[in-house]
Parts: C-alpha cells; sequence; structure tokens
C-alpha cells in the first residue's frame, strides 16, 4: 500500500513539472498581451521581432524592423528602447508591468535592484535596438532569465529567443 501512495504521489509530481514546463500562453493571453502592447509600444508588433538572448552575465533584449528598409519601424523601436533603457535605469519598469502584470517573473526583483546592480546598455542596431543587461549579481541573472521567458511566452507570436550574433552590427 505504501509503495502504491509512493508511485501515485511521483505520478503526480511528474504531471505538475511537465505541465509547468509546457505552460504557454493561451490564444487569449497572447491576444491580450498584443492589444496592450499596442498601447505602450509605439511600433508595430506584426512588423518587428522582439528577440531574447541570455547570457552568463543577464542577456541582451533586441528589437528589430522584419523590413530593414524601413525606416519608420527602426525609428519607433529605437526610440521605444531608448526611453525603456532610461526608464529601466531608475527602477521604472511600469511598461512591462502595464503589459504583462504586476505578477510577471522576475519583475519584482528587477524593480528592487539597487541603482548600479544591473548595467543596462542602450544600443542602435541597423535594425532597430537593443538593450544589454548586465550584472555580477547571480539572483538578479536568474530574475533577468525568468523576465525574458515570460516576455517569450506572452509575446510568442512576435518574440524569439535567439543566439547573441544576429545582430551585431551597431549604428554609430
Amino acid at each position: 500500500m505504501k509503495l502504491q501512495y509512493t508511485f501515485i504521489s511521483l505520478l503526480i509530481v511528474i504531471h505538475i513539472n511537465t505541465a509547468s514546463a509546457d505552460n504557454k500562453a493561451t490564444e487569449a493571453r497572447l491576444d491580450e498581451v498584443a492589444r496592450i502592447g499596442r498601447q505602450v509600444m509605439p511600433f508595430n508588433l506584426e512588423q518587428t521581432l522582439h528577440i531574447f538572448s541570455k547570457t552568463k552575465t543577464g542577456g541582451v533584449q533586441q528589437v528589430i524592423s522584419k523590413d530593414a528598409s524601413n525606416k519608420h519601424q527602426i525609428n519607433l523601436t529605437q526610440d521605444h528602447l531608448r526611453k525603456i533603457a532610461k526608464d529601466f535605469k531608475q527602477g521604472n519598469f511600469s511598461d512591462p508591468e502595464k503589459i504583462h502584470g504586476k505578477d510577471m517573473p522576475g519583475l519584482k526583483a528587477l524593480q528592487r535592484a539597487k541603482a548600479g546592480e544591473i548595467l543596462m546598455q542602450y544600443r542602435k542596431l541597423l535594425n532597430g535596438a537593443e538593450i544589454v543587461y548586465i550584472t555580477d549579481k547571480a539572483d538578479l541573472v536568474d530574475a533577468i532569465h525568468q523576465w525574458f521567458d515570460a516576455q517569450l511566452n506572452d509575446h510568442a507570436r512576435h518574440a524569439t529567443m535567439h543566439h547573441r550574433m544576429h545582430n551585431q552590427k551597431t549604428k554609430k
């Protein structure tokens, strides 16, 4: 009898862990995030792509135009990422909070980070812009990675995880 309960408990744990790993945003959630995102982000989600690259010291968040000749979308992404990089440096994560909610994984830790604990570098790219996040604090690296995963989940139609080499050329 004890063995049977242990086996059933093990199956429940496996099921819960598998369900968590496959916890993808529903179509309704994707629609809601896109709707709210249009109110917060000035660029067109259908014409751009969010790229999240995790690194050992944080990560790189990019927004690029799918059409490298679309100067309007490129300018909009550059303006927006410049603004949010400035906001983030001041501990203001209100834009992602509006889109993803107050309980967004990693967000509270990022909001609590002290000035200077995360270096945030804004850079223009030829086809958009990026923010590089660098920290030597393991808990903040974990928070950045959780935050990236949450954005990938919520922006699934308009986002991808990618290797750092995707858009290395910066605009002077």
